[in-house]
C-alpha cells in the first residue's frame, strides 16, 4: 500500500501491536526469525523497501514474556529493520498500564520538535510537525551526524520566483508555540492538555505576522537550522481559505541550491547600485526565467497509478460514443493518449486501443450515425499505422460527405 500510494522514498512510522505470542509451526514468527538469512530474505517483509521506523507494542507482561523466551525475537525484528524501538507494558497488565506504554510510545516517535525561530530582533517559539529526522552526511571520509537545531535563524528572504521549485529532502509543518507551553517543554513537565488550553495564544506571535508577510508578498525565508545546513519558510495553501506556514529543508550543505550560488554569499539587494529585479520586477539576478510557464503549470498526462491511465482511456471511449458531434475533442485525446503512450514505450496500449475502436464499430447500435462508423473505422487502422511515424505526428479525422444531424 506505501509503494502504491506514496512510492518507495515516503518516511513511515509502522507500529505493530501484539500480545507476545510467536506462534507454533511453519509460517510462525520463530520459525521465520529461525531460518532467516541475510543472504536470501526475499519472502522475509523486513527490513521494509521503503523508508520505515517500526514500533512494537507487546500488551504483556515482562515475566511473562521472559517465560515464553519471546522478548529477544521482537527485539531481533528491530534489529532486522535498523530502526525502531519495542515498548513493553507494565504490571499489572491493567487498562492504565496500557494506556501509559503507547502515550510513552506516542511521546517519543511523534511529538514535535520544539525551537526558537529568530529574526533579528524578533523571536518565536515554534514547533515543527512532523519532528525532523537527523541526516548523516560524508566529509572527508568521516561521516557525520546532522540534527536540526533549537534556534532556527532567518538570513533573508527571496521572491518565490527566485527559489522556483526546489529539491528537497523533508517538509514540516511550522506552527506558533505560547511561551508557557515552550516553557514546560524545555523544562520537561510539559502537560499537552494544559498546553492546549492555554490563553497564551491571544498573545501576538511573530510565526503569525511572518506566515501572514510571506503570503502577501509571495516570497520565502531562507532560514539555517544548523551549521552548513538550510531551508526555507514559505505559505502553502491546501485551498482558497486556509493556509500553513510550511519549512522545507534542503540538502545539507552551502550550495543545495546550484542557481542561488553559495547561501553565505547571497546578499540585500538594496545594497546595489541597481536593482537587480528591476523597476517592475521583470528580472532576476539569478539564471532563471520567471516568465517561462513552468511545465507543472499545464495538464500534463500522469500514470503513476492504474486508475491514470484507465481514466485517459476510458476519456477517449467516451467520446468515441458521441461520435460525430465530438469528433474534434475526440481526435484531440485520441493524439494527447498517442503521445504519452510512445513517450513511455508503451506500444501495446495503442494496439488495446485500436482493438477496443474495432469492437466499438461491431456494436454501434442501427441508429448511429454514419459518420461515427467511418471516423472509428479510420482513427482504428491510422492509430495501427502511426505507431512508427514519431511522436510530433497527430491523426487528423476523415474527411466525409456526411452532414451533421443528417
Amino acid at each position: 500500500m506505501v509503494l502504491d500510494e506514496w512510492g518507495a522514498n515516503a518516511t513511515c512510522q509502522v507500529v505493530m501491536i501484539t500480545d507476545g505470542n510467536v506462534g507454533v509451526g511453519q509460517g510462525s514468527l520463530k520459525y521465520s526469525l529461525h531460518n532467516y538469512s541475510k543472504s536470501d530474505n526475499r519472502s522475509f517483509p523486513l527490513p521494509f523497501n521503503f523508508p520505515a521506523k517500526l514500533n512494537i507494542v507487546l500488551i504483556s507482561s515482562i515475566p511473562e514474556l521472559q517465560q515464553k523466551n519471546t522478548l529477544s525475537m521482537f527485539q531481533k525484528l528491530i534489529d532486522i529493520n535498523k530502526t525502531g524501538e519495542v515498548y513493553v507494558t507494565d504490571t499489572p497488565l491493567i487498562t492504565a498500564n496500557v494506556q501509559q506504554t503507547f502515550t510513552k510510545m506516542a511521546t517519543d516517535s511523534y511529538a514535535p520538535h520544539y525551537a526558537k525561530l529568530h529574526c533579528g530582533n524578533m523571536l518565536s517559539y515554534v514547533k515543527l510537525h512532523p519532528a525532523p529526522s537527523s541526516v548523516e552526511v560524508e566529509i572527508d571520509h568521516t561521516t557525520i551526524k546532522k540534527t536540526v537545531s533549537d534556534s532556527l535563524h532567518i538570513c533573508g528572504f527571496l521572491d518565490s520566483t527566485d527559489v522556483s521549485s526546489p529539491p528537497s529532502t523533508a517538509r514540516h509543518l511550522v506552527l506558533p508555540v505560547p511561551n508557557r507551553e515552550f516553557n514546560k517543554v524545555v523544562s520537561g513537565a510539559v502537560d499537552s492538555e494544559d498546553a492546549n488550553n492555554s490563553e497564551d495564544g491571544k498573545t501576538p506571535s511573530f510565526c503569525v505576522l511572518l506566515h501572514g508577510s510571506l503570503k502577501v508578498e509571495n516570497m520565502v525565508a531562507l532560514v539555517q537550522v544548523s551549521e552548513d545546513w538550510y531551508g526555507m519558510l514559505y505559505s502553502w495553501a491546501d485551498n482558497k481559505k486556509r493556509s500553513t506556514l510550511m519549512m522545507s529543508l534542503f540538502e545539507p550543505g552551502d550550495n543545495s541550491l546550484p542557481w542561488l550560488g553559495k547561501f553565505r554569499k547571497l546578499g540585500l539587494a538594496r545594497s546595489l547600485e541597481n536593482d537587480p529585479y528591476g523597476e517592475d520586477d521583470s528580472k532576476t539576478p539569478f539564471p532563471l526565467n520567471p516568465t517561462t510557464k513552468k511545465s507543472y503549470a499545464t495538464n500534463p498526462v500522469v500514470w503513476i497509478k492504474p486508475s491514470g491511465l484507465q481514466a485517459d482511456v476510458q476519456k477517449v471511449l467516451r467520446y468515441a460514443r458521441k461520435l460525430p458531434e465530438k469528433t474534434i475533442i475526440f481526435y484531440k485525446e485520441l493524439n494527447r493518449l498517442r503521445k504519452a503512450a510512445l513517450s513511455f514505450g508503451m506500444i501495446e496500449l495503442l494496439q488495446g486501443l485500436s482493438r477496443i475502436m474495432d469492437r466499438e464499430c461491431r456494436l454501434l447500435p442501427g441508429t448511429a450515425h454514419p459518420d461515427a462508423l467511418l471516423q472509428l473505422t479510420h482513427a482504428s487502422k491510422a492509430l495501427r499505422m502511426a505507431i512508427d511515424r514519431g511522436i510530433s505526428y497527430e491523426i487528423v479525422p476523415l474527411t466525409t460527405n456526411f452532414a451533421k444531424n443528417t
